[in-house]
């Protein structure tokens, strides 16, 4: 990831979310960042400044800034997925859906697992969890049961901690889950389709996923199918052959298939000669 993707992350993955500045006036620094360190607020602005989201400027031996553009009314819901694989292994996972419904911050939670699902799985866990079976070797889902719609606009209850004879319980209201709902979706829109490290194996037969129409994940021709690469690809695949990993271009990917945009419409007004007294 290069410079300019790395502040585009950090200014839209939240940084930003806290601070008092909007689209309007230009706010002085400090109180656009109330409660914050100098360095943090500096180092945060240079970020939002380098990809174009704030405009900063010098007003009387004080630094200003203003916000260029807004974040894009995108979102329609979201949807809270817990991954177990495995379910004769359930560690915590009902403590976890039961806070995620009592909480309420998704429009909807499912459970998604490999295991066969049986009765007694589905009566361990809140009815208003949808269950999705996946098939890791077609990558085919099965649906078990829908997700019943949840509340996320109205207030929610957080489990903060359990005890054999007590749980500990705060109040949510509504404004706080929307607050947090929009640092989820914007933290989501400032990462994009991330590609982790190594996602992409050495492998002459891994390719980006254009067949399936998902150009930013592993396609694996020997397997047929997209991969997960941590658990199926290597040396020890017997498809394996050595090659130079594929390039994704994981920002096309993610602009052809959202509405997120990669260039949003913006300006920064620069003064000649100014950079020098802002620090």
């Amino acid at each position: 990831m290069d410079g300019f993707e790395q502040a585009r992350e950090r200014v839209l993955g939240g940084a930003l979310h806290e601070a008092e500045v909007g689209v309007g006036e230009a706010r002085p620094l400090h109180e656009a960042f109330p409660g914050t360190s100098r360095r943090w607020a500096r180092s945060t602005v240079e970020a939002a400044v380098e990809v174009g989201f704030l405009e900063r400027e010098r007003r009387g031996g004080r630094t200003y800034v203003r916000q260029t553009v807004r974040y894009p009314d995108w979102v329609d819901r979201t949807v809270g997925v817990e991954n177990k694989p495995d379910l004769d292994r359930p560690g915590d996972l009902e403590l976890q859906l039961r806070k995620d419904v009592s909480l309420s911050l998704f429009d909807e939670v499912v459970l998604a697992t490999a295991s066969h699902v049986t009765g007694a799985h589905l009566n361990r866990i809140p009815s208003e969890v949808g269950v999705w079976r996946f098939d890791p070797e077609t990558g085919e889902r099965e649906v078990v049961r829908e997700p019943t719609p949840l509340d996320p606009d109205g207030p929610g209850i957080e489990v903060l901690e359990t005890f054999p004879a007590r749980t500990d319980v705060r109040p949510v209201t509504g404004m706080e889950k929307g607050h947090q709902r929009r640092r989820l979706a914007e933290r989501a829109y400032g990462k994009g389709w991330r590609v982790p490290a190594g996602s992409f194996p050495g492998c002459a037969s891994c390719t980006a996923g254009e067949r399936f129409g998902a150009g930013a994940l592993p396609d694996c021709a020997w397997k047929g199918r997209l991969v997960d690469p941590a658990r199926e690809c290597g040396p020890s695949c017997p498809g394996h052959e050595p090659a130079d990993p594929p390039v994704a271009d994981v920002a096309g990917e993610r602009a052809r298939n959202s509405l997120w945009e990669p260039d949003p419409a913006g300006h920064v007004r620069r003064q000649s000669g100014l950079d020098r007294f802002l620090g």
